[in-house]
Formats: structure tokens, C-alpha cells, sequence
């Protein structure tokens, strides 16, 4: 399950839409929260806009299904970031994007930093915790392994995104 496999064959294909469902719920959970890319935390996502941004999705998805670790690692990383997406989805789309970034920025303001990144990380510490006990408890098996990878590198993500979007919202009401 570690090693490579052949383009074209029955396991590429199959992490090939495990790849493409995981990445498209990531993008479609981020169409309903934010279809103007307004609160997008990816900068680099926000830079190449939509019609870009899923040709390069699209182009990782077939890249990566070689490698059915890589693969899953991603996956789960884009379900868990897509779940976060459609967890607050509802209100952004119902206050609007500029108004949410508003909103959102005034709530920032209203307690201290150090409170809002001690949440964060102990959300992100809680949420990493439980990809390393199934890392740790699957020694001898893959799947389970690179599922617990890829809740970490989800937890790491939210704890870099989220503070990139914070810094900015506070650097542009400063």
C-alpha cells in the first residue's frame, strides 16, 4: 500500500475518486461559504480564483493517485477541512462575505489574542491528538496510519490558515 502504482490501473482509480470526491467537497464546501473567494484563507487559492484553482485540484487529484498513501493523507485532510467549511457556511452566506469579515473582525477585537490563539491551538492540539494515537496504535498497518497523518497535518493547516486570516483581518483594520 506504500509503494507506488501504475497509472491507469484499479487502485490508481479508485484513489483517484477518493482524491477527487475528498478535493471536491473541500472546494464545494468553500463555493457555499465564500463564492467570491472573499474569506478564503489560502491566499494562493484567492490569487488564482476559481476556473484555476480546480484545473490545479484536478491536475494534483491524477498526480497524487499514484500513491495511495498520499492520497489518503490528503483525503482525509480535505474532508475535515471541507466539514469545517460547511460548519459555518450557513452564516456567511446569510450575513454575506464582506459582512462576515466584519463581523468576524469586530468579535476579534472584542477579546484579547492571546484567549482566541489558546482555543486555537488547543482545538488544533485536541484534534492532532487523535490523528497520533491512530498513528501510533497502527504500527503495522498503513491506512489507519496515513488517516492519523492526515487529521495532524489538517490540525497544523487550520492552526497556519486560520492565524494567516487573523493576521490579516487584524493588519487591515489597524
Amino acid at each position: 500500500m506504500d509503494d507506488l502504482v501504475p497509472f491507469g490501473g484499479g487502485i490508481f482509480f479508485a484513489m483517484l475518486c477518493l482524491l477527487l470526491f475528498a478535493r471536491g467537497m473541500d472546494v464545494l464546501s468553500t463555493l457555499v461559504a465564500t463564492p467570491n473567494l472573499v474569506l478564503e484563507a489560502n491566499p494562493i487559492v484567492r490569487k488564482l480564483g476559481w476556473k484555476w484553482s480546480i484545473l490545479l485540484n484536478l491536475v494534483f487529484c491524477v498526480g497524487l493517485a499514484i500513491s495511495p498513501l498520499s492520497a489518503i493523507i490528503i483525503s482525509t485532510m480535505s474532508v475535515l477541512v471541507a466539514a469545517r467549511n460547511f460548519q459555518s457556511a450557513w452564516l456567511m452566506r446569510t450575513l454575506g462575505e464582506e459582512h462576515y469579515r466584519s463581523w468576524h473582525a469586530a468579535r476579534l477585537r472584542e477579546t484579547r489574542f492571546s484567549l482566541f490563539m489558546l482555543c486555537l491551538l488547543a482545538q488544533a492540539a485536541l484534534t492532532a491528538l487523535v490523528g497520533c494515537a491512530l498513528m501510533y496504535y497502527s504500527p503495522e498497518n498503513p491506512v489507519p496510519f496515513a488517516i492519523g497523518l492526515g487529521i495532524i497535518i489538517y490540525a497544523i493547516a487550520v492552526v497556519f490558515y486560520t492565524s494567516l486570516s487573523v493576521w490579516r483581518l487584524r493588519r487591515s483594520v489597524s
